[in-house]
C-alpha cells in the first residue's frame, strides 16, 4: 500500500484507530493494509507487556501489538507530518493550541511532565493518547485503545 496522503487516513480518533487502521485489528489485517513493517521489535524481558512494534520508518509509524491482547493493535505512535486530531493538522503546534483544542472537545484533564531529553509529554491519560514537544512544537503522538476502571481494553465496535 501506498503512504496514506488523504486527511482521513491521518485523522487520529480517540480509543478508535488512525484513518482505515482500528484499534483491535488483527496482524493480517494490518499487513493487508500497510504491507511489511520494515521492522519488528519485540519487547525486551524488563517490559512491563510482552509486545510487538512494527516500525513503517517511511510513512512515520510505529504499530502496537501486546500480547494479552492476541496481538491485536492497541497502540499507534506517529511523527507524520499530516497527522489530523478533530479534523485539524496538529503537527507543529504549541501545548497550548493543543490543549486548547482538546477543551474545545470536551477534554480538559491533562499533564504535563518535562522527560529527562528535555521534551515535554502533554498526557491525557483517561484518553489514553501523550503529545510530544520539542521546542514548543508536537514532534510526535502516542495514542492507544480505551481502557475502562476495571483495566479492562474497550476494542471499538
Amino acid at each position: 500500500m501506498s503512504t496514506p496522503n488523504s486527511i482521513e487516513e491521518n485523522e487520529i480518533v480517540l480509543g478508535q484507530g488512525m484513518g482505515p487502521l482500528k484499534f483491535g485489528a488483527s496482524m493480517d489485517q494490518v499487513r493487508a493494509l500497510m504491507g511489511e513493517p520494515e521492522e519488528i521489535e519485540e519487547s525486551d524481558d524488563e517490559d512491563e507487556f510482552e509486545h510487538q512494534a512494527w516500525n513503517y520508518l517511511d510513512e512515520g509509524y510505529s504499530l502496537y501489538f501486546d500480547r494479552e491482547d492476541d496481538y491485536r493493535l492497541s497502540c499507534i505512535e506517529t511523527d507524520h507530518p499530516g497527522m489530523r486530531l478533530f479534523g485539524e493538522s496538529i503537527h507543529g503546534r504549541s501545548p497550548e493550541a493543543i490543549q486548547e483544542l482538546m477543551s474545545e472537545h470536551g477534554y480538559t484533564a491533562s499533564e504535563t511532565e518535562t522527560m529527562e531529553t528535555g521534551e515535554m509529554r502533554l498526557s491525557y491519560e483517561k484518553e489514553m493518547i501523550d503529545l510530544y514537544f520539542d521546542e514548543g512544537e508536537l514532534q510526535f503522538i502516542n495514542f492507544g485503545v480505551f481502557i475502562n476502571e476495571d483495566l479492562e481494553v474497550q476494542w471499538p465496535s
